[in-house]
């Protein structure tokens, strides 16, 4: 008998009703199997646009009830989460419009020519979808990075069908995104079939083993997405895994940066890493400030602002549990300080805080090492450096992520100034670039704009793959190149075809068609 999947309110731990059962392996079977039988629906990309533009309008005329929902089972809170489901709607019609306008694509046609050495035949290339995508939800991230969210959008944008592992800490949102993803579905002619929910762990297992299933996403923790990750590439025939897994955020403050704005600076960092509970992939959780005058001051700020925050709900228990036991670790080394104390506050709650250490003991690497692994949660580790050899020798340490900031002073990055060029500010954002996906000055990570230029990925562990999860190119992810050569027009897809009855962009002979 299938294990009952529960709605949890994790602000009292109490069980609110029970929305599905665990998938079994022969139902994992079954709707990847029929997720791959409705792929042909979702050929044309006017299809794919209709069915996107459809979900778009009915999470918008579902606001309250799907917001309502959400924050039952994450306790993120109504403002939040409104937030969240306008980057959602407003994702799937990017998508929608992307789908249509066909960029994608890629599409470059090459005309014979006899004339070359050696002679070139007539070569016609563009992308087609990958087939049945598996899309492994977010904790944190109930509708952004869930059942309807980025890697959904995408996927079916690129013609593939999607069956999604639904996170066990909002189950209930889940099954209500599935049920209006099936209504789009069939307002746009499409087979509920092409988006469809799973839940449970050893259905995950299932979902990333099965033949039909052609590649995977995934937004989570670094040994859930490893093993999914592992599983992928040990399949008879490998998939391609993109896998969001964990990311420290490195923040460097300049000396220059804290002279002229400490007070600043401290106050934009607690607003940061407290956000949400810290529990953003994009939470700063290393900072390192400079020794002396200037930094004290931004540790004082840091040290009010963060003591005037409030306590508050994390996903579930076991993350709580884990952030409280990271934060007793770290805090237990020698020469970790912790001005203001993160951990337990109440029943169900946690607060927020920060450690402190000096770079020479963190450079040293040993034990320290902890200290450069992601804490899930509100608490950040302040470095007090002496000179930009130990910045050099901290960053050193520091794994891959997603973002890297650094905070300038005024005249840094100035040409001719001093602090510029290769002693400065320049060779502070060439030392990030190596270690993050996305490197930012004078702000905080985050916050992710949906955009064509954004990159949300970045080295391992932040991410499996170069691609990203969030923006235009997104998209790529499900795709794979195929050319034909010296096809007849009558059997070419008609965006390669000859006069582009499709209308799309093309790449021909080597330039761009107009």
């Amino acid at each position: 008998m299938s294990a009952p999947v529960w709605s949890v309110d994790p602000r009292t731990g109490n069980r609110r009703e029970q929305v599905a059962t665990e998938a079994t392996a022969e139902e994992v079977d079954k709707t990847v199997r029929a997720a791959h039988a409705a792929a042909p629906a979702l050929a044309e990309r006017a299809q794919r646009a209709r069915l996107l533009r459809a979900a778009a309008d009915l999470f918008d005329r579902h606001v309250d009830k799907v917001v309502e929902c959400a924050d039952a089972e994450t306790a993120l809170g109504p403002g939040r989460l409104s937030g969240e489901l306008t980057r959602t709607t407003y994702q799937l019609r990017a998508f929608a419009d992307i789908a249509e306008a066909g960029d994608f694509l890629d599409v470059r046609v090459d005309h014979a020519d006899a004339s070359l050495v050696p002679p070139r035949p007539d070569l016609r290339r563009w992308k087609v979808p990958l087939g049945v995508v598996a899309v492994y939800s977010a904790s944190n991230f109930p509708l952004a990075f869930s059942v309807p969210g980025g890697d959904t959008a995408s996927a079916l944008a690129a013609g593939c069908p999607v069956v999604v592992k639904a996170h066990p800490d909002h189950p209930g949102t889940s099954e209500l995104a599935a049920a209006l993803l099936h209504r789009a579905a069939e307002e746009a002619g499409v087979p509920q079939e092409a988006v469809s929910v799973v839940h449970g762990f050893d259905a995950g297992v299932e979902l990333v083993r099965h033949p039909a299933v052609a590649a995977a996403g995934f937004t989570g923790s670094v040994r859930g997405g490893r093993a999914l990750f592992d599983a992928a590439a040990a399949r008879p025939r490998p998939i391609p895994f993109h896998g969001e897994l964990g990311s420290l955020n490195p923040v460097v403050v300049s000396e220059a940066a804290a002279a002229e704005r400490a007070e600043e600076i401290g106050a934009g960092l607690a607003g940061s890493m407290t956000l949400g509970v810290g529990q953003f992939c994009t939470k700063p959780g290393l900072v390192l400030v400079p020794a002396g005058e200037a930094g004290d001051r931004l540790v004082t700020s840091l040290t009010a602002a963060v003591s005037d925050t409030e306590a508050g709900v994390m996903l579930d228990p076991r993350m709580r549990t884990a952030f409280v036991a990271g934060v007793r670790e770290r805090a237990g080394l020698d020469g970790v300080h912790s001005p203001v104390t993160p951990g337990a506050n109440g029943e169900h709650t946690v607060s927020g805080g920060f450690l402190t250490v000096d770079a020479e003991r963190l450079a040293g690497g040993g034990e320290y090492d902890l200290l450069v692994e992601e804490c899930f949660g509100p608490v950040t580790v302040i470095v007090r450096y002496g000179d930009v050899a130990e910045v050099s020798a901290v960053l050193a340490r520091v794994p891959g992520n997603l973002t890297a900031t650094a905070h300038l002073g005024a005249a840094e990055s100035e040409p001719g100034a001093e602090g510029a060029g290769d002693a400065g500010a320049a060779r502070l954002l060439a030392e990030l670039t190596p270690i993050a996906g996305r490197v930012l000055v004078d702000g905080w990570p985050t916050g992710v704009a949906v955009a064509p230029a954004q990159h949300h990925g970045g080295p391992y562990p932040a991410t499996t793959s170069t691609s990203t999860s969030v923006g235009a190119t997104a998209i790529e992810r499900w795709l794979r190149p195929v050319t034909y050569q010296n096809a007849p027009q009558a059997l070419l897809p008609a965006e390669l075809r000859d006069g582009n009855p499709a209308g799309v962009p093309r790449t021909v002979n080597g330039a761009r068609e107009s």
